[in-house]
């Protein structure tokens, strides 16, 4: 059965859509977080979490990796970031209704530059991250926290770490991440049932 459905878009207020990406970085001995300056429209000069606006044509996935590349000068994967959280609390952004897609990715430290509308762009060791625009420090809080549960239940995340790591290592690793002194045993021993 065929619906003949129509409404005007200008009766219905439309939000925009970004995405904002939490890019964690591990440079062997501790945990940081890229930031970027921002260079245009509001909070200029401020820090911030790399991203933007989603094109008409585009997925989130497509903005998160075009807006890494364009502000930061980083390439990522599609499959190498994952999906957060979506933050849409309705003055979170004073320039309009801006509802945003928050992703999240560890990976080991690279160079980076600023481009785009992002001045600069610099690695921040978690524990020393500035005030940022918007609502990027909860983001982060809650990448954090997300991560913390990655590296307790997906092996997969040891990918940053050499085969021949030693023991040292992995736990400097683990208490990097968490920000506390665990004992890494059990999840080196989930990562030898995998293998199996």
């Amino acid at each position: 059965m065929k619906y003949n459905y129509y409404y005007d878009p200008y009766d219905y207020p439309h939000p925009s859509v970004t995405v904002d990406s939490v890019v964690f970085g591990y440079d062997g001995t501790r945990l940081k977080v890229l930031l970027v300056e921002r260079g245009k429209d509001s909070h200029v000069g401020e820090w911030a979490l790399p991203g933007g606006f989603v094109g008409i044509k585009e997925s989130a996935e497509d903005a998160i990796i075009r807006e890494l590349e364009e502000e930061t000068n980083l390439k990522i994967a599609n499959d190498c970031i994952e999906q957060l959280h979506t933050y849409s609390a309705p003055n979170r952004d004073s320039r309009e209704r801006v509802i945003t897609i928050a992703y999240y990715t560890l990976v080991n430290i690279s160079e980076v530059r600023g481009g785009d509308d992002a001045t600069r762009a610099i690695w921040f060791p978690v524990d020393n991250v500035p005030h940022l625009a918007f609502d990027h420090n909860t983001i982060i809080e809650d990448a954090l926290k997300a991560l913390w549960k990655k590296v307790w239940f997906a092996p997969d995340t040891f990918k940053l770490l050499s085969e021949k790591s030693t023991l040292k290592q992995v736990r400097h690793f683990c208490g990097s991440v968490l920000n506390m002194n665990y004992n890494c045993r059990k999840i080196i021993i989930k990562d030898e049932t995998h293998r199996s």
